[in-house]
């Protein structure tokens, strides 16, 4: 397996955690809009923060392994040519 195709299976995982945070993000959003402040409002409104926070986490990751593939995918081009 070469380098390039390493990092693009890593890449799809990362995108598949991507998916799970957008996904668990807007569950958490839908269920604010149906409460009604007070605690378990709160609750949601850290949950939402906290994922929020993952998700920004997620995206700088997946931004990194889109670039270290490039790299990847010009040394193999440069290599085969």
């Amino acid at each position: 397996m070469s380098e390039f195709d390493r990092l693009v299976g890593t890449q799809l995982k990362t995108m598949d955690q991507l998916l799970d945070l957008q996904t668990k993000l807007e569950r958490y959003q839908m269920m604010q809009r149906s409460l009604k402040d007070g605690a378990e409002h709160q609750e949601i409104q850290e949950r939402i923060q906290q994922t929020q926070q993952e998700l920004r986490g997620v995206q700088e990751m997946f931004e990194q392994q889109t670039k270290q593939i490039i790299d990847s995918f010009q040394k193999e081009k440069f290599i085969h040519n």
